[in-house]
């Protein structure tokens, strides 16, 4: 198997990273995963301009894993409040399971402290997807407690499904750049 080929998006990338994202998340197809939210949004998880945003702002950018020339995953991260933001996270259904996906957040981690020399990483994960927060507390993120709103009313974000969604932010303490 071909090692996995890591890079910036631009904007001509962003009808890929819409659909992948999509893939991972919403619909029939993200069932062929574990990572779906179909049974709790439906409607879009990403849309263009919230990528274009992400790609042209200082200190963000979008990371995307390539194999044999496949977008297979991709992440955001960006410098926000001195703290490393992990987001956007998604890995193709077919490709889950494969460790894909934690290649992809080592090289965000490592980007975030090697190039940004910030000390910790921080996410949002609904707080009912237990499955999902237990990954990433393999990964070495703790949960903090911190909750946050979800966005109801605001369909760049979904169609909840359920009316108790919220966000908690999890987070992991970095190692230092060499």
């Amino acid at each position: 198997m071909d090692a996995l080929i890591f890079r910036t998006a631009t904007p001509d990338d962003v009808p890929a990273l819409i659909e992948l994202v999509t893939s991972a998340y919403r619909g029939d197809t993200s069932r062929v995963g574990w990572t779906t939210e179909a049974d709790i949004l439906d409607g879009q998880r990403v849309d263009a301009e919230g990528i274009l945003a992400d790609i042209g702002r200082p200190r963000s950018l979008i990371l995307i894993a390539e194999q044999a020339g496949q977008m297979l995953a991709c992440c955001h991260i960006a410098d926000e409040d001195g703290h490393g933001y992990f987001g956007m996270f998604a890995v193709s259904p077919k490709a889950q399971g494969g460790g894909v996906g934690k290649q992809v957040m080592q090289q965000a981690e490592r980007h975030v402290a090697g190039q940004w020399r910030l000390p910790t990483m921080q996410m949002t994960v609904i707080d009912c997807r237990d499955e999902l927060i237990a990954f990433y507390e393999r990964r070495g993120y703790a949960r903090t407690g911190i909750k946050k709103p979800f966005p109801y009313g605001d369909e760049r974000f979904g169609i909840p499904r359920r009316d108790d969604l919220r966000f908690e932010v999890l987070e992991k303490r970095l190692e230092p750049a060499a």
